[in-house]
Order: C-alpha cells, then sequence, then structure tokens
C-alpha cells in the first residue's frame, strides 16, 4: 500500500508502474523459492545478510528468472541464496567467503582467494557494486597485511580479467584508474614468483586450487593450462583498462604480454597427438592426459579459431573422456589412474566433478559458441544439456545443495555430511544464465547485445527481469506464442520499462539503449 501512495505521489509513467507490476510478479516468485530454501536450512552460520532477510536482499539486489526448465530456474534462486550467505561484512570492508564454516588455510576473516575470480563474475549482476568494490580491494591492499605467509597468492587468480568483466556491467573508471597501479603491480608479482624463462608459467596443483591432478602433484612446478590462461586474461584485460584510461604504456606492454602467452600456450601445451592442451611438466614433455583444464584456454578466448583446437571439445561428448552419468569430470575416465588418488574420499583433482571446473568449462563452451565460428561437434544442445545436468547435480537428499565435489557416477558428495562443504561458494551458476544461457554480453559502449544459447524450439517463454545493466534496469522477454505474459509475440527488449526491441524469433540482437 505505501509503494502504490508513493507512485501516486511522486507522479511515475504509466510504463514504470507497468514495470514495477512485472517486477512484484517475479518478487512473488523469489519469495516462494527464499521461504523454501530457509525451511530447509538450520542456518548454524549467520554473516552480513541472515535468512531472515534474505528474500528483501535479493529482491532489491538480484535479477529475477523464470523459464519453463524448472531445475534450472529453483538452482538460478538457490545459488543466488547461497551466494548471498557468503557476504561478510568485515573491519576491512565486505569480502565474500568461499567456505561457510571456518578453515584452517583461510587467512583473514575466512578469506580465501582460490575462487575469487568466479565471486566476482557471479556477484557483478548484484545491483549494488560496492560490495565488490571493497572485495577486490581487501585482496589488493589488505588481505596479505599482518599475515605470516602470502594469501592473495595462495591460489593462482583471473582477478583482471573479472574486474574488467565486472566493469563491462558496472562502469565505473574511476575504480579501475583507483586500482590499475596494484593490478600491474600484482602482475608483475607473478611474473617474478611463477614465471620460467621461457615466458610460461608454472604452478602446483594445490595453488591452483586443485590439491593433485593426474597430470602433476602438489609440489611439481608444472606449467598448467590454468595459470597460463588466467595470465593471458589478465594481461588483455589490462591492455583493454589501458585503453580505456588511456594509459599508452601499459597498452603495449600489455598486448605484447597477452600475445607471447597466446603463442607459448598454443605452441607448448597443444598436443597435437591427443587434440588438446595439456600440462606440461617440470621435467619436460606433455603428461599426455586430457584434463578439464585443457578447456580452460576458451575461458579467456584464448585459442584460435580453427577446426583444429575446436576438435578438442569432442572429448566432452565421449563416456571415455568427461562425460558422465552425472556431469562432467575433471579428467578423462579412460585412463588407467581415473580417480586413484584419494580413495574417493580425499580432495583430489583425478576425475571427481568439480563445480569449479564444471562452471569453467560450460563458460568455456559458451564463448566457443558465442565467439568463434569453428564449433567442431558442439552446439546449443549440448551447452544446455550440461548446463541442465550441473543444475541437477546441486542435490543431496533430495534437497538442493552445493557442496565440494561429487562421485560421477552417482552424484554422492565426496565431503559427506561434513558442514565445511555445505553451501560451497567455489563456482558459478547465476552468471551462466545471465551472460551465457540468456546470454547478455557486456560491452564498453551503450549497445544492449544479447546472444542466446537456448536451443530452438527448446522454450516457449522466459523471463529475466531487473537486470542492472550500465545503471539501467534490462528485462528480457521471450513469448513465443504472446499468451504467457501479453506483451506482444517473440523477443521482446525493455530499458527502464520501455520496450526497444522486439522480434519474431530468439536470435542474437544488438540494440541501443538509448
Amino acid at each position: 500500500m505505501k509503494k502504490r501512495n508513493l507512485i501516486a505521489a511522486i507522479g511515475l509513467s504509466i510504463a514504470t508502474i507497468t514495470g514495477f507490476a512485472q517486477q512484484k510478479a517475479n518478487t512473488d516468485q523469489l519469495k516462494k523459492y527464499v521461504e523454501y530454501f530457509n525451511s530447509i536450512d538450520s542456518e548454524a552460520v549467520k554473516n552480513y545478510i541472515p535468512n531472515a532477510e534474505a528474500f528483501e536482499f535479493l529482491a532489491e539486489q538480484a535479477p529475477l528468472f523464470e523459464c519453463p526448465d524448472s531445475v534450472l530456474e529453483q538452482n538460478y534462486y538457490y545459488r543466488l541464496w547461497t551466494f548471498r550467505k557468503h557476504l561478510v561484512k568485515s573491519p576491512e570492508g565486505f569480502i565474500f567467503t568461499e567456505f561457510i564454516e571456518p578453515v584452517k588455510h583461510a587467512g583473514k576473516y575466512n578469506s580465501i582467494s582460490c575462487a575469487l575470480g568466479h565471486h566476482i563474475y557471479e556477484g557483478r549482476w548484484f545491483k549494488d557494486n560496492s560490495y565488490l568494490k571493497d572485495y577486490i580491494k581487501f585482496w589488493l591492499y589488505k588481505a596479505d597485511v599482518g599475515q605470516s605467509k602470502q594469501r592473495f597468492h595462495q591460489f593462482s587468480s583471473w582477478i583482471d580479467d573479472a574486474v574488467y568483466q565486472n566493469f563491462l556491467v558496472k562502469p565505473d573508471q574511476k575504480f579501475l584508474k583507483e586500482i590499475l597501479p596494484a593490478l600491474d603491480a600484482d602482475f608483475t608479482k607473478w611474473e617474478t614468483e611463477r614465471q620460467r624463462k621461457d615466458g610460461l608459467f608454472w604452478q602446483n596443483d594445490v595453488k591452483d586450487g586443485m590439491e593433485e591432478s593426474i597430470s602433476g602433484s602438489r609440489r611439481d612446478q608444472n606449467q598448467r593450462p590454468t595459470i597460463n590462461s588466467y595470465m593471458f586474461g589478465n594481461a588483455i584485460a589490462l591492455n583493454k583498462i589501458a585503453v580505456l584510461l588511456g594509459n599508452q604504456s601499459l597498452v603495449a606492454k600489455y598486448q605484447a604480454k597477452a600475445n607471447v602467452l597466446k603463442k607459448l600456450v598454443q605452441d607448448s601445451l597443444w598436443n597435437a597427438k591427443s587434440m588438446f592442451f595439456e600440462t606440461r611438466k617440470a621435467k619436460g614433455g606433455l603428461a599426455n592426459v586430457r584434463e578439464a583444464i585443457g578447456f580452460t584456454p576458451w575461458d579467456f578466448n584464448l585459442p584460435d579459431d580453427q577446426s583444429t583446437y575446436a576438435k578438442a571439445w569432442d572429448q566432452l561428448l565421449d563416456t571415455a573422456g568427461f562425460k558422465a552419468p552425472w556431469g562432467l569430470t575433471t579428467a578423462e575416465r579412460r585412463d588407467p589412474t581415473f580417480r586413484t588418488r584419494g580413495s574417493g574420499h580425499g580432495c583430489e583433482w583425478d576425475g571427481a566433478l568439480w563445480p569449479f571446473a564444471s562452471s569453467q568449462t560450460l563458460k568455456g563452451l559458451a564463448n566457443l559458441l558465442t565467439n568463434y565460428k569453428k564449433h567442431g561437434k558442439m552446439n546449443a544442445d549440448v551447452f544446455y544439456q550440461e548446463l541442465h545436468q550441473y543444475a541437477a547435480s546441486h542435490v543431496k537428499n533430495g534437497k538442493p545443495y552445493i557442496g565440494e565435489y561429487q562421485d560421477e557416477k552417482m552424484g554422492e558428495w565426496l565431503k559427506g555430511d561434513n558442514p565445511r562443504s555445505s553451501f560451497y561458494n567455489h563456482s558459478t551458476f547465476c552468471d551462466l544464465i545471465i551472460n551465457d544461457l540468456i546470454g547478455i554480453k557486456p560491452r564498453q559502449d551503450n549497445v544492449l547485445e544479447v546472444f542466446p544459447l537456448i536451443p530452438k524450439n527448446k522454450w516457449d517463454w522466459f523471463k529475466l527481469d531487473n537486470v542492472t545493466y550500465h545503471d539501467q534496469l534490462v528485462t528480457l522477454i521471450w513469448d513465443k506464442t504472446g499468451q504467457k505474459y501479453n506483451k506482444g509475440k517473440g523477443f521482446l527488449v525493455y530499458v527502464n520499462s520501455k520496450q526497444i526491441h522486439q522480434s519474431k524469433s530468439l536470435k542474437p540482437v544488438k540494440v541501443q539503449m538509448n
């Protein structure tokens, strides 16, 4: 009632009132999910936004989503609800945690840098970007202060890429200018600590956040596709930030670094025999095993657009490769040492399903389908199928759950009932829906670009609402018959409740926002 009176008092337009009514319908749906998730949670840990305030917070902050696929829809809201649990107000600003319970290897305030890039990708879609800005500055300036060992570089990071991707959703050049010196210095620090004379970067499995894999160990200083792809993505991002801010010396510096890394990864980490990007061993030679980290170069659009490289993705469909009943494995199933290192319950990356890796692989696949012409056997149907399976894996004892890692055949969470595993914030999901499935492709200019990866004739309708993009409110509606939302047939795009596009089919679109 108060909102209605306020609308009347300030004389909002009919379009804005209509927009509010649409949003209200979606928040009712959000409320249903939040009430269900709250009802199955004992809430052993309460951070900045407790369960009792979750609905109000998410209604204000989060994009709202509905679609015919109930598995995707429920898990979208579940991951919003769990992500909110990890927001912590520390004496040094807001941060997001990885584990809901305190863990021994964490830094201040239970902070861990391993999934930092995932957190920024996921959190960039919240309306209030100040949480992420605090979090970014925490890692750049505060995380290592007063600590007995490094915390920021405890794990590999694609922070520069994530910072730039956040900027594309929530533009703030002043913030970029403020932190650019720290980002530049951090890149140089990685070069000092981890770059070899040949230009490639090395990393221990465990400091890639991956404990022990088939290709390496906790101590081997191998040249892995992960850290080298991250550093390429970071160099590209720093080049783009430098261009934006007119810093010509950094423009040239990071373009050169990106060029070198791209060539090194393709020349040194590509196994022409297995048709896959692989780890190169410290003692020489490729590891001769395909692992999910071999898909990571596509997370940053590193590989050239060639059919040869696209063939790597054939392994995604191969049941001797990465395809398992419960999802995508972290190593090829045909390898004789697949899942032999942890006795079924050790934190190993030699085959079991890890949401961290699944979300990276899905992001890489989306990039392949969106940004490349040579797709090999991949298409939107494959992406949708694997995204749906990823969502379906978020279950334990018949209830929504996200943990550390899973058995690939039966879906058992391999940490069992260990409370540290609950609500594990080590991957993305909502970003995969918004940025990849629905396909909002953030840009520097004021063009709204959407590239959906929804298979043809798969859905008759969907709505993505309350998306804050470039300080404007975006709504996307697909209504094949026009009878679901009664706004007209086809694909409709609204900015601040004003329709700016309508087309009969659900195809990629670029439209000026104002």
